[in-house]
């Protein structure tokens, strides 16, 4: 990694600091130093992920949280040892340090192997009416809408092609030609693209027993085709594998805050006074991978939501994963998410 100087963090520093720095770092690691740049300890996506699955505050010092023993690599080692060493680890990154320990920086996999790709499927969903968008999709359908320069949609699919995913299914219904007239089959952008058709809207999860079943052998991505997002599908990809569960739901956090005191009784008798109180909670984020034996599961033709057909899957006991963001995440839906998108991508380089 060029500049990696700019995922440093001191011992003192927040979580809260970490999240920022892996953001602007955009290498799913930060390094934690001390004033002399000795390597301290580190601290992953991952780690970050399980401190927000356990609601941990964002002013806990980092070093609580980060591995303070992490595998390292010489600076003077060949590439060959170091990838041998990460692969057989199962390391995406490996801090390199010099023969006193000071950090000369960082090695990723994802750059010493080049030009990864993934043959697992990704659908769209794309046939919403976007009714809340009134009037603006009245004559354009919601995935087509700009944001910046380029449509909701094609920002979207240009993430998963610089992620390594290559073949794409879109489900649509609403001015439906018009999508397909503006990606067509997905060869002016060297990826493949089937199209499928709802003759009538078939909620978040319908339209996947409308897939040629026989074509999916990997887990599928899934995700609606109005969220814009940082999250890295590779990561969503591997941290699904690694847990080997029948599906994955991305979820963010969410906090409300009641204006009033809350107060809590006993019969007639006051036992509790919260004054403002503020309550989290974890919300389905429209983002999931699903195994590929999944869809057969899906009655094709007949109105069904996400989150209703993973309850179902749970009550017959099988297992669903959450996998937490801390990326930018919004869902387009309204004319006020609509307008804050196209204030923000120039800043979060999705442009």
């Amino acid at each position: 990694m060029e500049d990696w100087t700019r995922i440093l963090i001191k011992p003192s520093d927040t979580l809260e600091d970490a999240i920022k720095a892996l953001h602007s770092g955009g290498a799913r690691i930060v390094l934690v130093v001390d004033e002399n740049t000795k390597l301290l300890g580190t601290v992953t996506d991952g780690d970050i992920r399980r401190s927000l699955i356990k609601h941990t505050s964002m002013e806990r010092p980092i070093e609580k949280v980060m591995n303070s023993s992490p595998l390292t690599a010489l600076l003077s080692d060949n590439q060959e040892a170091i990838i041998f060493k990460m692969k057989s680890m199962d390391l995406l990154h490996m801090p390199l340090v010099d023969d006193r320990g000071t950090l000369a920086g960082l090695e990723t996999l994802q750059h010493l192997i080049k030009n990864k790709k993934y043959n697992n499927p990704v659908f769209l969903m794309a046939g919403g009416f976007g009714k809340r968008l009134h009037p603006l999709t009245e004559k354009i359908p919601k995935p087509l809408l700009n944001i910046g320069s380029k449509p909701i949609l094609e920002t979207i699919i240009r993430q998963f092609i610089d992620a390594g995913f290559h073949i794409f299914y879109i489900s649509i219904h609403y001015k439906a030609e018009m999508i397909r007239e503006y990606f067509g089959d997905g060869s002016n952008l060297n990826i493949k693209i089937e199209y499928i058709y709802e003759n009538n809207p078939l909620g978040t999860a319908g339209s996947l027993g409308l897939l040629p079943e026989d074509s999916l052998e990997l887990p599928i991505i899934i995700m609606n085709g109005d969220i814009l997002t940082k999250v890295n599908f590779e990561h969503l990809l591997d941290f699904h594998n690694e847990n080997n569960n029948i599906a994955t739901m991305c979820i963010r956090e969410f906090d409300f805050q009641v204006p009033y005191g809350v107060v809590d009784i006993n019969g007639q008798d006051v036992v509790g006074i919260k004054e403002k109180p503020i309550h989290k909670f974890f919300v389905n984020a429209g983002i999931y991978v699903l195994e590929s034996k999944l869809i057969s599961r899906v009655d094709g033709g007949l109105y069904l939501d996400m989150p209703n057909f993973l309850e179902t899957q749970i009550d017959k006991g099988d297992k669903v994963t959450a996998f937490p963001i801390h990326e930018y995440w919004l869902d387009i839906g309204r004319i006020e998410e609509y307008e804050k998108a196209n204030r923000e991508i120039f800043d979060i380089n999705l442009c």
